[in-house]
């Protein structure tokens, strides 16, 4: 083989296929690299504890909790470092092992493609080797349906010409069949081949590969995770292994999305931290207070020893300070972060269970992949949708063409030869030469292969085959294509008489209206890209012409072609879009000898460059693709999916701005806009486009301005103050806006001339969007769309936003919102696999949101308030009976009592609350989208409720302790006259306690399940049954055994009795009263004030 000798560089490798060296003069030092193993994985075996303890310490709480207990351990404290120590280790454990969990299945999904037999050629026999062991340099056999076990450079096919076809849809979500070539001129013995490829170290960027090899390029790469299809066999070099192939190099995990209800956690929990703090301080002072007293400090009956006399007394009090923080400590609640990871790990599974998400059509339900933002889908504010295959189906159908200024439609018959009715005109010779060049532009532009039947069902679908019957019955076949476009393409020539048979050997077959077979011979392909927005075909016929055929969309082809055969084709085009269709232009050039030999020289030079790649086949294929001529135009539709309109409509209703962006032309989006309802009638559209921009007087950026300023003045400044929220259908008084703009007058936007107009531009042009009831924003570009969401979510009061899309294009703005939704669509699962969630059809967006959101949130919320409230309730009573104990630091509760009330008596009942709890049935907030906006703007974790919480937390901790202390007036309170302690006193004070926060949860369930009342009931009778259990024996482990029957002689007082049952009612009552008395607001309210604790 000949090789092509490239300056050396650093950043190259050198491979030796086969590891023979090339040539043989030179000396062989066999390079180093990595081998084929992939590591998804997270942790091993042996840093998997110190590891995983320091992410989890890396958490504020459990810091925090790990230094009282270090406290507890090393000064001497009035609780035993159990009471803190066995919540924390509980909530360590219980991450640790869901994590844990979570790493072993990346494991295992490791092992089973580390695992995986492969065939290398060895010495020249085929040796089965494990994937893990291949190395940089060997030739491996790969056999239909597998796939590919690393990069590999494609040198044998078992097919005739030298092709073979791949599908790479576990890599970037398109279920097209590629086609890939051999290196040309290999030896066939592959064993004798003394061959050297260099090429550029590993880089991630699927879509580019600068090889040096004779003439390789991306077309002779395969993939790792990429599958063989349609081809028995092939061999191929490994280039790239393991973590530098180009799979394991775009594989990286999703960046952390964090609710709002977790920063509402943290601002809570401040205020918690300075109440601890605080108590701290007082009972410190109030203690050296109370000492300064003469005989206060040391009485005769407790002497203090020499030690004691000795120590520091600032170090005393910083002592006495670390041992009140200590003992307060459970004001901050350890297990609440537990319970609420929980929570949301098992809520996610209802999404995934809801029957209503199942698609008969693709047998799936929903799926969810990240558990963390379940409550947010209670609090969108902006849904940004894409069109085509979120809006509309994704299905093409032909409708008409347009050739040379004449319309043309099928006329569902067969009986005529063309199948042709002429619309707008006579038709002769040179019309009908229009005709066939325009029909055979479609045949050959494109990158569908044809599939014969028999090897798999036909279907019309675009990642298996589309089936079409030809017009003869014995020549059944099947289309595979990247895009259900180009199908309808092939399809709608078809019925007009020319039927593409297929690519043999770079030569493609077409048979015309008399049923002869053309051939053209494949010179070069011009790939789609999304900023050229068209590709071209370089053909040759067999007289030896060669030909250019280019297709896409009218913006990129208008200014390529002769500007009076735009005008005869504009109408039609515009026409078509308004109707809501899908458009593209046709156009071709004939090549002249001398002008083919230029292409095909820079066309090869460019693709073999190893830097600067893309540019170099960018400027050439702008080179070719000039002076075209335009021969029509073709109309695809896209039809809207089902109840796509409802849900816009219930979205609006519920408060929320949708924003639409595509890559489409404006004309057709703005008919989908109209046809899903976010135009009305009556909405009055501003226009912000390359069109309305166009003014002689004035430059671009002039006339940017003075518009921007217009529609700010119309739609912010002129319009009546609205209450925030409300939305068209409670205000049809005001006039609605609609806004339209562009990608070109984005990027003008965006990033104006000079930067000192950028903010002000960006404010605008934001402030109008925000006063405009829908927004559309059409031929953008996947990256334009993430700025916006970007804008949007950056902008003044940090909106809640939501991106929804079914394609590769859309990952940008579903990683850059805060809920990313994708749709299992027609366009690879790209989308899907870098969301949060995912679902079959848009039509589940409204009860994703409108039911589960709403459920979710309100759950957790609550969930949040409850946890602070009890555990303030718990710790007010430990901090009143230091006035009454010498601020001695004597605690209230026993030991077990300070571990168990947060891990075992309080804590399930909670958890299925914020599980189950539907405080409105899902029907009612389905039917009414209002209700969503009663919960907007993080509603129930504002400071009015936390007030509210805290309030009544404080108003029940104080009734606990004096209610018993009232009690405890004649302590005598034993039939023999025997009086209570202090044990007895705390014991009290916990079983009000108990039973008031479990039933305050009771009182606040609207819908009770068994589950319910299983937790609940059985809580308080595992709190009963444990008080006897633990004070009714004598443990061997305990120094001293302080609720020794303790429990067992409270309950056989009638007083204690007594006390027990007024105090939880007093507790209740004023919950009760606020329920009963207080008066909804609204016609929706009814529903959600019997609920919501505060009327905020």
């Amino acid at each position: 083989i000949r090789l092509m000798y490239y300056e050396k560089r650093v950043d190259s490798r050198t491979i030796y296929v086969g590891h023979r060296p090339c040539p043989d003069t030179e000396a062989f030092i066999p390079s180093k690299f990595c081998d084929n193993r992939i590591v998804s994985s997270k942790y091993t075996v042996w840093n998997f504890l110190p590891k995983n303890l320091f992410e989890q310490f890396r958490r504020i709480a459990n810091f925090y909790f790990l230094i009282i207990f270090l406290v507890q351990v090393i000064v001497d404290t009035p609780t035993s470092p159990v009471t803190s120590g066995l919540p924390l280790f509980f909530v360590i454990t219980v991450t640790a092992i869901k994590q844990g969990y979570e790493d072993w299945l990346r494991h295992k999904a490791d092992n089973e493609v580390n695992k995986y037999p492969v065939t290398v050629l060895e010495d020249g026999r085929s040796v089965k080797k494990e994937s893990e062991k291949i190395k940089v340099g060997d030739v491996v056999e790969v056999v239909e349906d597998e796939t590919f076990p690393c990069d590999l450079i494609l040198l044998q096919s078992s097919r005739e010409d030298g092709t073979c076809f791949v599908t790479t849809a576990s890599l970037d979500g398109e279920s097209n069949h590629k086609t890939h070539y051999t290196v040309p001129d290999t030896e066939k013995d592959l064993q004798a081949l003394p061959a050297t490829i260099e090429c550029e170290q590993p880089q991630p960027d699927l879509y580019k590969h600068y090889l040096a090899f004779l003439s390789l390029g991306p077309e002779n790469l395969l993939l790792k995770g990429a599958t063989l299809k349609n081809t028995k066999k092939i061999y191929g070099v490994a280039v790239y292994t393991g973590m530098e192939t180009k799979m394991a190099l775009n594989y990286q995990g999703k960046s952390q999305k964090r609710s709002a209800v977790e920063k509402s956690i943290n601002a809570f929990l401040l205020v918690y931290l300075c109440i601890l703090i605080s108590k701290a301080v007082v009972c410190t002072t109030l203690k050296y207070v109370w000492q300064s007293k003469e005989g206060q400090d040391e009485p005769w009956y407790n002497q203090k020893t020499q030690k004691e006399k000795d120590t520091n007394m600032y170090l005393k009090m910083f002592t006495d300070f670390l041992s009140f923080m200590v003992l307060f400590n459970f004001i901050i609640p350890v297990s609440m972060y537990v319970t609420v990871e929980m929570q949301k790990f098992l809520g996610s599974f209802f999404i995934t269970w809801d029957k209503d998400f199942f698609d008969p059509e693709i047998q799936e339900g929903a799926l969810v992949n990240t558990s963390d933002l379940n409550e947010e889908l209670g609090q969108v504010e902006y849904v940004f949708t894409d069109k085509t295959g979120t809006l509309t189906q994704n299905n093409m159908e032909f409708i008409e063409c347009c050739i040379d200024g004449f319309q043309y439609k099928h006329r569902d018959t067969r009986s005529e030869l063309d199948g042709f009715t002429v619309t707008d005109g006579p038709v002769n010779k040179l019309q009908q030469k229009k005709e066939e060049l325009f029909l055979r532009a479609l045949c050959l532009c494109h990158t569908v292969q044809v599939k014969e039947a028999g090897s798999e069902v036909l279907a019309d679908q675009v990642d298996g085959i589309d089936g079409l019957l030809l017009p003869q019955p014995e020549e059944e076949r099947g289309f595979i294509a990247s895009s259900p476009d180009e199908i309808a393409l092939v399809r709608g020539a078809m019925e007009y008489g020319f039927t593409f048979l297929g690519l043999e050997s770079k030569s493609m077959k077409i048979k015309n209206r008399e049923n002869n077979i053309e051939e053209y011979k494949l010179l070069h392909v011009l790939n789609f890209d999304p900023v050229r927005r068209r590709m071209s075909v370089i053909v040759q016929t067999k007289s030896g012409e060669t030909l250019l055929f280019c297709k896409g969309a009218d913006s990129s082809i208008f200014p390529r072609v002769r500007p009076e055969e735009v005008d005869r084709i504009r109408m039609h085009v515009e026409r078509n879009a308004t109707e809501g269709y899908r458009t593209l232009c046709v156009a071709y050039k004939q090549l002249s000898a001398e002008e083919y030999a230029v292409a095909d020289t820079g066309l090869r030079e460019a693709r073999l460059a190893l830097q600067d790649r893309e540019q170099k086949l960018m400027a050439m294929y702008n080179q070719v693709e000039t002076g075209m001529s335009l021969i029509g135009a073709t109309a695809v539709e896209d039809r809207l999916q089902e109840e796509a309109a409802e849900t816009m409509e219930a979205l609006q209703g519920a408060g929320m701005k949708v924003w639409v962006l595509t890559g489409d032309k404006m004309e057709t989006a703005k008919s989908t806009c109209y046809a899903c309802r976010l135009f009305q009638r009556g909405t009055e559209l501003l226009e912000l486009t390359v069109r309305t921009l166009e003014d002689g007087r004035l430059k671009r950026e002039e006339k940017l301005l003075e518009l921007l300023r217009d529609y700010h003045r119309r739609a912010v400044q002129d319009a009546p103050p609205v209450k925030a929220g409300v939305t068209r259908s409670w205000s049809t008084a005001n006039q609605d806006y609609g806004f339209i703009i562009d990608g070109a007058t984005l990027s003008l936007v965006m990033n104006p001339p000079r930067e000192a107009d950028a903010s002000q531009y960006r404010s605008l042009f934001l402030q109008i969007c925000q006063n405009c009831t829908a927004v559309l924003c059409c031929r953008m570009a996947p990256l334009q769309k993430a700025q916006i969401v970007k804008m949007v979510k950056n902008s003044k009061g940090s909106p809640i936003t939501l991106s929804i899309g079914d394609g590769a294009n859309d990952v940008s703005m579903i990683l850059e919102a805060h809920v990313g939704i994708g749709i299992k669509g027609k366009e690879g699962r790209q989308a899907v696999r870098n969301s949060d969630y995912a679902i079959p059809k848009l039509k589940h967006l409204k009860k994703l949101l409108l039911a589960h959101g709403h459920l979710y949130y309100v759950r957790i919320a609550h969930l949040v308030q409850y946890f602070f409230y009890k555990n303030l309730c718990f710790i007010l009573p430990q901090f009143l009976y230091q006035f009454f104990c010498g601020y001695s630091q004597q605690p209230l509760y026993d030991a077990a009592y300070l571990t168990m009330y947060n891990i075992c008596f309080t804590s399930m009942p909670i958890l299925a609350y914020s599980l189950l709890e539907q405080h409105i049935s899902m029907e009612i907030l389905l039917d009414n989208a209002a209700l969503y906006r009663e919960i907007a703007n993080n509603a129930m974790l504002r400071w009015r409720p936390f007030l509210y919480w805290t309030v009544l937390g404080i108003f029940q901790g104080l009734l606990f302790f004096f209610g018993v202390r009232f009690l405890f007036s004649n302590p005598a309170l034993q039939d023999n006259g025997q009086v209570f302690g202090n044990w007895s006193y705390g014991t009290i004070v916990f079983t009000v306690l108990v039973f008031t926060v479990t039933l305050k949860l009771a009182l606040d369930t609207r819908h009770w399940t068994w589950i319910n009342h299983f937790v609940i009931w059985g809580s308080l009778a595992f709190y009963v049954f444990f008080s006897f259990f633990w004070g009714g024996i004598i443990w061997p482990f305990l120094k001293q055994q302080r609720l020794y029957f303790v429990f067992a002689n409270m309950l056989s007082s009638v007083s204690a009795w007594l006390v027990i049952i007024i105090l939880i009612l007093l507790s209740l009552l004023p919950e009760i009263l606020l329920v009963v008395l207080r008066k909804p607001r609204g016609p929706h309210s009814r529903q959600v004030y019997l609920f919501l604790p505060f009327p905020f």
